[in-house]
């Protein structure tokens, strides 16, 4: 009889916690809470920054905007508030985990050690790590940086590839890890350090947006592959179909090429092969 007690504990306990974690799966969340909070990068221009207003914007801004419009068609539910909550490249993972966010919308690489973290939606971007020096002090290769600092911002896939770069160019060159590309630029600017160095589409940003824009120089040469994705939490399956079911239908539609002429067509009309090749192999038939 005890044993028949346990084995009806356990049965009981286990359906217990199988129901209490669907529902408290996202979308479960968002519909009883009425929003979707979504962690953004500060200074991670053009993909997630602050403008002028302080307002988060960016190109991942974007497209969790419409992954938001498609959450409200789903619950029904037009009036879902959007809550930005800002993260930086050390505890976006983190906070996303601990349910502090719903969805991590900024300039993140997928990676396969990264999926251990969190689960990745469809790719929105493929960009590389390059380098910003000032203008008339470019250089050539990494040999030419020996014992010159390069500044990267910590916690980035880009350091890992920047320290295999240099190490396979038996550079002599230091670097010096910030918190933000904004600092880092600031570093460029005050002479800290030679180059910084950041995923392409990164600096692009920075000099979109900055007010000395004709002071930076941006290598075209690319040392790594950098596969973007917006970021969700491990095994939410209904919260993550909306999500890539968004991006394919921006494909689909076109819409997403829009967004590209949004915030690079002030640097380049052209989008890159590898782009639209990306946005071609997200447009998944409905």
């Amino acid at each position: 009889m005890k044993i028949l007690f346990a084995l009806l504990s356990v049965v009981l306990f286990s359906s217990t916690n199988t129901f209490a974690q669907s529902q408290s799966s996202t979308l479960a969340q968002i519909k009883e809470t009425g929003k979707v909070r979504i962690g953004y990068r500060k200074s991670e221009p053009p993909m997630s920054f602050l403008n002028k207003d302080g307002k988060p914007v960016g190109y991942s801004i974007d497209v969790c905007n419409r992954i938001v419009i498609d959450i409200k068609e789903t619950l029904n539910n037009p009036d879902i508030k959007v809550e930005y909550v800002p993260v930086d490249a050390h505890d976006r993972f983190t906070t996303l985990s601990d349910n502090k966010i719903d969805i991590l919308c900024g300039s993140t690489t997928k990676t396969m050690s990264r999926s251990k973290l969190v689960d990745f939606t469809q790719l929105t971007f493929v960009t590389g790590a390059s380098l910003m020096t000032l203008k008339g002090k470019e250089f050539k290769d990494f040999s030419e940086l020996d014992d010159k600092k390069v500044g990267v911002v910590e916690n980035t896939t880009t350091l890992k590839h920047l320290e295999n770069i240099l190490k396979q160019s038996f550079s002599l060159a230091n670097v010096k890890q910030y918190k933000s590309a904004d600092d880092a630029l600031d570093g460029l600017r005050k002479g800290e350090i030679a180059a910084f160095s950041s995923d392409q589409v990164i600096l692009i940003g920075l000099i979109i947006t900055a007010e000395d824009k004709e002071n930076f120089n941006i290598s075209p040469n690319v040392f790594s592959y950098e596969p973007f994705a917006l970021a969700v939490r491990h095994n939410d399956n209904e919260f993550m179909f909306i999500a890539n079911s968004t991006i394919s239908k921006l494909s689909r539609s076109g819409q997403i090429f829009k967004l590209y002429n949004k915030w690079f067509g002030g640097f380049s009309e052209e989008i890159p092969p590898l782009i639209e090749a990306l946005y071609k192999l997200n447009a998944i038939p409905k």
